[in-house]
């Protein structure tokens, strides 16, 4: 136990591989910091979490940070998911300057022209990274359809209809959450519709 005037703390040591990875040293420091605040990573909740949780709202969530992922495939395999179940979010900009969400398989693309039909827009382009976060309040890699500043028009490919639930960000890198649609509803509005490059 360490202890100094603003915090009390335990540091456990979780495991020892020589030589250490990189993600495995950037985890001992982040299970640190959170074990500063009072939890373990095991208890850690995204803002999104939180969120579900206010709504009483289902879900089951999942944490890769101590893992090498990084692309979308690499945390469906992580997770031991069909890259068909875990879903990206996409944050995009329509011709009429007005923003929209889509969110899709991360085994797919977004179709640019069936993406903008859904929404009614002459066309669509892909947000900025570097305006992702004033817009959304979320970084590149973990963007959520849940909790972003503000609510913008949302659309899900059809895909998930063929799914009990679907998986995606939880608003920080990292950590995921599993919702079936009819749960969402209760978070977000959003329509279905068919979007990826077939």
């Amino acid at each position: 136990m360490l202890e100094n005037s603003k915090v009390s703390y335990n540091i456990y040591v979780l495991e020892i591989i020589f030589p250490p990875s990189t993600s495995q040293f950037i985890y001992y420091i982040v299970h640190i910091d959170l074990l500063q605040e009072g939890f373990s990573t095991m208890e850690y909740k995204t803002n999104v979490m939180r969120l579900l949780d206010k709504k009483k709202v289902n879900y089951k969530h999942y944490s890769y940070a101590d893992t090498d992922a990084i692309s979308g495939i690499d945390v469906a395999l992580v997770l031991g998911q069909s890259p068909n179940q875990v879903f990206k979010t996409l944050v995009t900009i329509g011709k009429s300057g007005k923003h929209y969400v889509f969110v899709v398989p991360v085994s797919e693309e977004l179709d640019l022209k069936k993406a903008a039909a859904s929404i009614r827009e002459k066309s669509i382009s892909m947000l900025k990274s570097k305006d992702l976060l004033s817009l959304t309040g979320y970084i590149h890699g973990g963007c959520s359809p849940i909790g972003m500043k503000k609510y913008f028009p949302t659309v899900i490919d059809h895909s998930a209809m063929e799914l009990d639930t679907i998986i995606f960000s939880a608003g920080k890198i990292g950590y995921q959450v599993e919702i079936e649609l009819d749960e969402l509803k209760k978070m977000i509005r959003f329509e279905l519709h068919d979007i990826v490059i077939k």
